[in-house]
């Protein structure tokens, strides 16, 4: 069982007095893909230019654009709110950049007020995140904009 609040501190404890969002999201996506398990992909995907594109990760090599409304990441970007989705073979326009995943979560992230990118995270598993998972996830989120620059 993760403990998302201990995350989110030891989140905040790493990103102390680090001046560039792209080490802070690094070490956030290499902290989540360190303790949570039965994940085969965990990384950002960040606003530029009018679509999501493809910032650090852990896992297989991704997709580098995703326009807002496609797939899971696009649709989270456009609600504005987390996603999750058990089977990602029955929800429609979902991206397969790797075909071994079978559910996953994405969070908006905001700086600022505004959508700065989303917290992607996929599993082989169907069904992988939970509520608790969903939960965990918001509060790791916001967590990383506190710290974001």
């Amino acid at each position: 069982m993760v403990n998302y609040e201990e995350l989110a501190e030891e989140l905040r404890t790493i990103s102390e007095g680090v001046g560039y969002d792209v080490s802070i999201l690094s070490n956030a996506s290499a902290l989540l893909w360190e303790r949570m398990d039965r994940l085969n992909w965990c990384g950002f995907y960040l606003v530029r230019d009018g679509k999501l594109i493809l910032g650090p990760f852990q896992g297989k090599i991704a997709c580098t654009e995703i326009a807002f409304g496609d797939g899971v990441c696009g649709t989270a970007a456009v609600r504005g709110e987390s996603v999750v989705v058990e089977d990602v073979h029955v929800f429609s326009g979902h991206i397969a950049c790797d075909s071994a995943s079978n559910s996953e979560i994405v969070v908006p992230v905001r700086k600022g007020g505004a959508l700065y990118g989303v917290l992607d995270i996929d599993s082989p598993e169907f069904a992988r995140f939970s509520d608790e998972d969903r939960v965990g996830l918001e509060g790791v989120v916001r967590a990383l904009e506190e710290v974001l620059v």
